[in-house]
């Protein structure tokens, strides 16, 4: 059974950590991540969500926080900030700009994104086939309230999501191409899963690379997606907030309309929601979807297994 996963950084990784456990090697799985939230910063290409993915799969990441390495130190973010250089408040530890470094000369090398995320995943056996969604430089901006644009990170970090967003932007997105690899893992998959990340910069990224909503809409593989809202409220970050910027409503129901049903248009054939959420669950069903609530909160590897089993489960494909 052939596998797709598509990604934001830290609950796309956790639950794709949870499904290799379930699925073990027997069962090839490949991870397209979203590549909106790259930004060069100190002169290095720097990918939050391909990383995430990469640490927290590779067994280096940072439990706590989600994201970044573990053991980290910050050595040279200090010593820049005595230069009066750098921001206090996205500061890339030690450990982690060796990552940067190394990917920044590989690009500059002429070697694409893909092929660098290949090189790097070579160190840390990730265990799947991790895929950037394009080679192409896709960077996401946030329209504040007031008209100016700032990059997503400085919003999502240095802002918490708290400064009103009038709207997404994502450079050069309309004229990217998917990598290498991705609409094939979209068509050749036996199940396609939608994990909790973030419905619109995340997700929504990735389904923006020209092609693959389409891919979606025409592999033979059924594809179920893991609500990232439960009780009203992202498990994770500030989703709610990107939400809001879009008007959809921070329900398990409301993100599971903006995807939208496959057999309308939509991308997903299935979704799993938390058991708080059982009348979604339920509302869906009577639309003529697949829907079932379960425990979906992700506190440790055997437990993401087993919500990994459900939404397998929901699409009757089982490892």
């Amino acid at each position: 059974m052939k596998i797709t996963v598509l990604s934001g950084g830290v609950g796309g990784a956790r639950f794709t950590r949870g499904l290799l456990a379930l699925v073990g090697d027997e069962h090839p799985v490949t991870v397209v991540a979203n590549t909106g939230d790259d930004m060069w910063l100190h002169g290095v290409r720097v990918c939050p969500d391909l990383d995430t993915l990469m640490y927290t799969l590779g067994g280096a990441v940072h439990e706590d926080q989600g994201w970044g390495r573990r053991d980290e130190s910050k050595r040279v973010s200090d010593d820049l900030a005595a230069y009066g250089l750098g921001w206090d408040w996205f500061t890339l530890g030690d450990l982690d700009l060796a990552t940067h470094l190394a990917r920044t000369e590989l690009l500059r090398s002429g070697m694409p994104l893909s092929q660098v995320t290949a090189r790097l995943a070579d160190r840390w056996r990730p265990g799947v086939t991790l895929l950037p969604m394009t080679d192409d430089e896709v960077e996401t901006h946030v329209v504040l309230d007031d008209g100016r644009e700032i990059h997503f990170e400085e919003w999502w970090v240095r802002h918490r999501a708290a400064v009103p967003a009038r709207r997404f932007v994502q450079t050069n997105l309309a004229v990217s191409s998917p990598a290498p690899g991705v609409l094939e893992a979209l068509r050749d998959a036996d199940v396609v899963a939608i994990p909790p990340s973030n419905p619109v910069v995340s997700v929504g990224t990735i389904l923006a690379v020209p092609g693959v909503r389409d891919a979606l809409a025409t592999t033979d593989a059924p594809v179920v997606g893991v609500s990232p809202v439960v009780g009203g409220a992202p498990v994770r970050g500030m989703a709610d907030a990107c939400l809001a910027a879009i008007g959809v409503e921070t329900s398990a129901l409301g993100v599971a309309e903006h995807y939208g049903r496959r057999a309308e248009g939509g991308i997903l054939d299935a979704w799993l929601v938390d058991e708080v959420d059982a009348p979604a669950a339920a509302r869906l069903r009577d639309a003529g979807w697949a829907s079932r609530a379960v425990p979906t909160l992700m506190t440790d590897v055997p437990t993401t297994a087993r919500i990994a089993a459900a939404a397998l489960d929901l699409v009757d494909r089982q490892p």
